[in-house]
């Protein structure tokens, strides 16, 4: 189906905030290439202001695939956007132009680049055992546990991620192997292209972590908390459902149940944020792969050249 060279893929990744949307629709707006979303909020119909989701104007110029796909009461994994991303990657190719996959969920980019590992099912009985010990000890101690028993998947999860702590002990005790090895004894889906990477981070931690606090300021200014407070409205949503643990949900959530003060929700949510970031880059220097871009030093237009003729000598 395809003649010469076989075609790139392209991946655009980086913490939360550092600007790789705007990035992504500069270099669709003058190269051949495709957007494809990856990012585990965009998903949600509904959750627009709290995710920075691009505005529908641009997404109508600048087609973007795998936003608005799910209801917020629906679940959505990384299995399924495995699949739905390599089809869509197929999908661009065949049509000769470049897919670019953009975002910032390490779970969804470590199963592109590495492969998602064949982990077992639930064990119901299992699980609840691990709740019961979480409920009398607390997840930071099932942290610690997982730390003796899988240390590089401990370094990964932070001690208050209730889903991971719990999936990564289930996993060790049902098979007796670290969750973390089972991930290694994977192929990248992609391993049939050429893929390139590209990280987007301001080398400075403070800048990050301004740029980070006046979006937040942005988005409330824009009507984060009646986003929020309407899908609290809906009455079939809970602070469980995976769309609503998402950063600056959780906490406005929490602040429309009466657990604090909006001021208090607003701190707790920049500083989820930052957690996040740092999460975020924790994994991608542990990676050492892709070329690392500094947001704010005007090199956007040169990287923009350079993927231009890069795809021009491949005869788009």
């Amino acid at each position: 189906m395809e003649a010469g060279p076989r075609l790139p893929v392209f991946v655009l990744t980086g913490p939360t905030g550092s600007g790789k949307s705007d990035w992504a629709i500069a270099l669709a707006d003058s190269a051949p290439v495709e957007i494809v979303s990856v990012d585990s909020a965009l998903v949600y119909r509904g959750l627009d202001i709290g995710t920075a989701k691009p505005a529908r104007a641009v997404r109508e110029r600048v087609p973007h695939r795998l936003i608005d796909i799910c209801d917020p009461a629906d679940s959505y994994s990384a299995g399924r956007f495995l699949a739905d991303a390599l089809g869509w990657v197929r999908d661009i190719h065949a049509r000769r132009r470049v897919p670019l996959l953009v975002g910032g969920t390490m779970l969804y980019l470590r199963a592109l680049l590495r492969g998602l590992a064949v982990l077992p099912p639930a064990v119901p009985e299992l699980r609840a055992g691990i709740d019961a010990r979480a409920a009398r000890d607390g997840w930071p101690a099932l942290h610690a546990e997982l730390g003796r028993l899988d240390p590089e998947a401990a370094g990964r999860i932070a001690p208050a991620d209730a889903q991971r702590i719990q999936r990564a002990l289930e996993v060790c005790y049902s098979t007796g192997r670290p969750i973390s090895q089972l991930q290694r004894a994977t192929v990248s889906p992609l391993a049939g292209w050429p893929v390139r990477v590209w990280v987007l981070a301001p080398p400075e931690r403070t800048r990050l972590h301004e740029r980070l606090a006046q979006r937040f300021a942005a988005m409330m200014a824009a009507g984060f908390l009646d986003e929020v407070r309407g899908l609290r409205d809906r009455g079939d949503l809970s602070a469980r459902h995976p769309s609503m643990r998402a950063v600056g949900y959780r906490q406005l959530w929490a602040h429309l149940e009466g657990e604090y003060a909006l001021e208090e929700a607003v701190a707790r949510g920049v500083a989820a944020t930052r957690q996040l970031a740092k999460r975020q880059l924790t994994w991608l220097r542990g990676e050492r792969s892709g070329t690392w871009l500094d947001p704010d030093d005007g090199s956007r237009l040169s990287w923009i050249r350079d993927i231009c003729h890069e795809l021009g000598v491949l005869g788009l």
